[in-house]
Parts: C-alpha cells; structure tokens; sequence
C-alpha cells in the first residue's frame, strides 16, 4: 500500500512550485496492483483541521471516511479499497473556525452538470487516439511561418438542436468540422471549456480546470472532438484563465476556510471587476496546480495552444489606479512560458495583453515573457475606430491605419476580431460600417481583406462570415437563416476566397513577423484614403501588391508604383458580383510601364472600385519542356488553364 502515498519528493516539488504533474498525484486516481483495483484521493487542505470523503457510496456521509495528514503543508489522502470510477463526490472540510465546507475536488477530471456540484470519479487512460500524424507534423512545424486563420467559438451558442439544446462535443465534431474546413479556417479556438457554474460567464469564471464542462457531454467526448480536428488537419486552440476564478461556495474559494489560492489581502485578491478571486501567483502550490493545468491540457486532450485571458491583470495589479507590476505575475509567466515550451516546444502560448508592456513574446532567457503570439490590441482599437468613422471623415483618422506599422515587429501579433468586439452594446463587424446596405457589406469585405493582407496572423469570432447584422446572442445559437438572402451568401463565398487566397500565397504569411515582409507603397493619400503596399514572401521573386480604398469613390485609371516590369494579374476584388460587388475588376492582364511613381521603378494603371480591397501578383513566366525537347515560355495562369482542360 505505500506504493500509493505520494513520495517526498513529490510533495517538496509541489509545494516549491515545480511539481508539472500534479494531476497525477492529487484528485481521485483508480490504481491497481496485482490482486486488487483501489481508488485515491489526494487534496491540499493545510489550514483544514480534518478532511473527509464524502460521495454518492457513503450516503453522502463521510463518517468513517477520513483522509490522512501526510506532511506538514497539508495534503491529506485516503485510499478506497474499491473501484469507485462513476461515483459523486466531495470533500468535507472542517475549517479552523468549525465551520464544515463541502468542496468540489480542485483536480477533479469530470463534474455534474450544472447546478449540481459534485465532482466524478473519471479515468482519462481509456481513449485511442488516431491524430498521431497532425502529432508527428505539429512537432515539426514552424507556426511563424505558417498560414493561420482561427475561428473562434463559443460551444453553447453557435449552432443548437431543434429544441434549443447544446450540440454534444460529439455532434459538434460532426457539424463543425466540415464548415470551418469549408471557410478554409486552420485552427478552432474555443471559449472556455473549464467547468463553470453560470452560462453566462462563458466558461471566464471556473471551478475545475481539470474537468472539461459537462454541458456538452464527457471527457472522452471532447477528446473525440479534438481527435477529428487533427485527422481533418484543424489545430485546436482553448482559451485559458489563469489570473482569476470564481467565488462559488464549491470551488476554490477559501477553499479549507482560508484564502488558499487567492492573495492573502483583500486589495490583491478581490477582482472586483469580474467579481472573482485573483490567483496567489507568487505561492508554490498555485503554480504547481496552474502549470500543471497546462501539461494536462496538452497530455489528456491533445490541445495545440492556449490564448490566455487577461494577461494584463497578470502583469499589473488588478486593483491599481497606475499600473503597478505585480512581480509575482510576471515571474508566473516567464516560468509557465518556460516550463511548457520546454515541455513541448511547438505548443502555442497566445497573450491577450491590452497593455504596452514591452517584450510579451521575447524568449524567457532574453528577458521577455516567453509568449509565441500577442493580440494586437492596438490594432484592433484603432482600425475598427476608422471603419466606424464616416467615409468623408476617414482623411481626418488616417493615422490609425498607418500608426499599426510604427510597432507590428515589436512583438509577433496576432490580429483579433474576437467576441469582445461584438458583444455588450458594441454592436456586429457589419452593423459597425457605416452607410448604406450595400455600403456595408462593401466595406465589411475591405475590413476583412485588409484584416488579411496586414502583418499577423488571424482570429475572427464566429458569425463575421454570415455577415451577422445582430450582436452576438450568447443565449442563441448564429443567425443561419441569413443564408437565404444573397448579400449574405455573396458575404460568405468573399470569406472563403479570401482564405482560399490568404493560405496559398505565401508572401501574406511567411514574413508575418519580421520586416522584411512588408513595404508600403503608398502610405500618405489620406485625401482619397487609399492605401498600398507591397507583401514578401521568403523567394525575393514572390510579392503581392495590395490596395485598399476606404472610400465610397471608383476610379478607372488610378496610377499605382511597382517594383518589378511585367505582367501582373488580379487574383483577389471584393468587387466582384459574385461577392456582392458592382463588377468594378481588372478582367485582363495588367502590364506595368517603365514609368516611376511612388517612388518605384514602374508603375500600372488599374481600376479600383468603391470600397474596394484588391491584390495583384505578378504573372511568373515557366518553362515547359515537351516531349520533342523544345521549351516554351507561358505564365502559371495559362498552364493553369490547360492542365484544367485536360
């Protein structure tokens, strides 16, 4: 039986801060040895004066049931000589003052679902993973140099059943899957999946971040749903919380009768924004159960990333006036960043930081904080401000298209139109543009191409794609019968082009982070605000020349500068009719003559339509050797054309 004490030196790393699988130690484990199957219990309590076990196989009642004090930091344990898997259960907990706390487990695996409480005995070792090629690939993929679109999702309310239900995690493998391959989307980012007591909170606020909510079905369930994305090539994304939890009376909250996980004084533990409890950062334990949380993540379910929620409470007390760091959130997450790309390199970590706090995604050992990405926050404020601003005023903002450029390679950024930005008044992508029905659509197809030609990867939250004139309704599902009307259709084949596009080209992603991928053109017309600028990719020969104007005016003949003589071809109009546009579109192939302008060797003439977002590339000449031995010279659109009909 000593075998299934903890040892030593597990509780020092533990109670150091260094003890990355704690899950393995602490929740409800079944363990067998030769003869016998037995369930464990192990939990941290160490103001308690007596811990018991309490569950559906005692009545409830945990007389008789009492855990062990193993040490003198407070980890109790107690044994079950039976295979208790199934089973409800909770810890009794008699605080210092005499008061009996029931708690959920901190480690729990799976829980009731919501209102009741209970945790569940839940072994995790039963499911076969058939991912192992996205595993193998994953390790050997440089994300910095990859095409990344995400879409964001909130489980409980893009699509629901007939009779309001939640999908399960198995019929939103079905469901899902298929329709963000679709939309040419390269990764799902899902809300919150911890489990949480109120819907409302969007998984924000949680009890147990080991157990997967059980409003849309089991643990193996999700792990379901994570395999298929893997098999269908679809890398899944979680968002993560751990600068604050929730202050229900089951979870982590004065969890044996005192601030266990929280700061110790109210200024630093109180959130008073979220109405919840600030994480102890600065404690052993909290960064052993925290760190933890994320090996488990990517050990138990096979998660590729975390964007980590709030990370500017993190950094700066929560309840300062003027941003005073707080050493002990910093430290946290330089250790995180650290231990977990030590653990596993190519494992995303992505900072929600609204801050200017410098070097988010420097490495550890180079001072920074360790992150693989940062939201652009900046970015974001400032581009959504110019589209909301009426066409004739737009010259008088420019500064917020073009301000992005004086810091994009400060950090590696990620570009987001999250739920944030639809949602509390704030009002849809599309009910923001200004003008006209038309006028909006025009202009919610140039944001979106914009979006995509602008250094960083992508992050949109679900809906954009139906052109969702309606803010996000977390209590129902999307607005799916928008796909009767034609401006919505013509919305929703423009997205997936334009990822169809974004993902094959690779001067808009290879170079996301570095400079050398990008040059303007054209950065001062704020009288016809129209913008141009050039995209690179690795092979100097490939670019894209980007325009966008951002006014409601078409012109035939605009001069534009380039940098290379030849042919080049429009592969890319938000104009198009097909897109809802008026047909404003170079049809043939554009030659540049040997004329400078914006001070580039050459230049072209093209048509640019209202609210138009265009990209042109330069028609590459190719041999093509024939069977008589003979080379012929023909641009990829031509041999593209005939190997079509062939």
């Amino acid at each position: 039986m000593n075998t299934l004490f903890p040892t030593d030196y597990q509780l020092h790393l533990f109670h150091e801060g260094s003890l990355f699988q704690s899950h393995q130690l602490f929740g409800a484990h079944i363990l067998k040895d030769a003869t016998r199957v037995y369930t464990r219990f192990c939990v941290w309590a160490p103001n308690a004066k007596q811990v018991r076990l309490a569950g559906d196989f005692n009545s409830w009642n945990g007389e008789g049931y009492e855990l062990q004090k193993v040490n003198d930091e407070g980890v109790w344990i107690i044994v079950i000589n039976q295979n208790l898997e199934g089973s409800l259960y909770k810890y009794e907990i008699l605080s210092q003052t005499g008061e009996t706390l029931l708690k959920a487990d901190p480690f729990a695996f799976y829980s009731e679902l919501r209102p009741n409480t209970a945790s569940i005995v839940y072994s995790l070792q039963d499911y076969e993973w058939q991912d192992y090629q996205w595993i193998h690939r994953r390790e050997k993929t440089n994300f910095l140099s990859e095409p990344a679109v995400i879409y964001e999702v909130h489980v409980g309310s893009w699509r629901k059943k007939a009779n309001g239900d939640f999908l399960t995690y198995k019929e939103l493998a079905s469901e899902l899957i298929p329709y963000v391959i679709e939309h040419g989307f390269t990764h799902i980012e899902l809300l919150p999946l911890v489990e949480h007591p109120l819907d409302a909170s969007w998984g924000y606020q949680g009890t147990g971040y080991y157990s997967v909510t059980s409003r849309y079905g089991t643990p193996n369930d999700f792990k379901y749903f994570v395999d298929q994305c893997h098999q269908n090539g679809l890398g899944v994304i979680l968002d993560w919380v751990p600068g604050h939890f929730c202050k229900d009376a089951h979870g982590l909250y004065q969890f044996d009768g005192t601030h266990l996980y929280s700061y110790r004084t109210e200024n630093d533990r109180e959130n008073h924004v979220w109405g919840t409890a600030n994480f102890d950062l600065g404690k052993g334990e909290v960064q052993s159960f925290l760190i933890s949380n994320a090996f488990f993540w990517m050990d138990y379910y096979h998660i590729d990333g975390f964007r980590m929620d709030a990370v500017a409470n993190i950094i700066y007390w929560p309840n300062s006036s003027e941003n005073v760091e707080n050493p002990f959130g910093i430290e946290f997450l330089k250790k995180l960043n650290k231990e977990v790309h030590e653990y596993a390199p190519n494992f995303l970590m992505i900072g929600e930081d609204s801050t200017d706090f410098s070097n988010v995604t420097a490495p550890v050992h180079y001072g920074g904080l360790g992150f693989d990405y940062k939201w652009n926050m900046g970015w974001m404020n400032d581009v959504l401000e110019y589209a909301e601003t009426p066409p004739f005023n737009r010259s008088n903002v420019h500064s917020k298209i073009t301000f992005s450029f004086l810091y994009a390679y400060s950090e590696k950024f990620m570009l987001p139109f999250s739920h944030d930005e639809v949602v509390h008044g704030k009002k849809s992508l599309l009910d923001k543009m200004p003008g006209d029905y038309w006028e909006k659509f025009a202009q919610l197809r140039l944001l979106l191409g914009y979006m995509f030609a602008h250094p960083g990867k992508k992050l949109l939250f679900m809906g954009f794609e139906l052109g969702q004139f309606a803010e996000w309704k977390d209590k129902e599902q999307l607005d799916w019968n928008l796909m009767e009307y034609d401006m919505h259709r013509n919305l929703n084949t423009y997205v997936k082009e334009l990822s169809k596009i974004y993902k094959r080209s690779k001067p808009l992603y290879e170079l996301d982070h570095l400079w050398e991928g990008f040059e303007w053109i054209d950065v001062n017309n704020s009288k016809q605000s129209i913008f141009s600028f050039i995209r690179k990719g690795k092979n100097e020969d490939e670019f894209l020349v980007v325009i966008s104007n951002f006014t409601g005016v078409s012109y035939q003949d605009y001069k534009v500068g380039v940098p290379k003589l030849g042919e080049y071809r429009e592969i890319l109009n938000s104009d198009y009719v097909e897109y809802g546009g008026t047909g404003h579109i170079n049809k043939k192939v554009i030659v540049a003559a040997d004329e400078p302008f914006h001070g580039r060797p050459y230049s072209v003439n093209i048509t640019i339509p209202p609210f138009g977002f265009l990209i042109l590339r330069p028609v590459k000449k190719r041999k093509e050797r024939k069977g008589n031995g003979k080379e012929k010279v023909r641009s990829n659109a031509v041999g593209r054309r005939e190997r079509k009909q062939a």
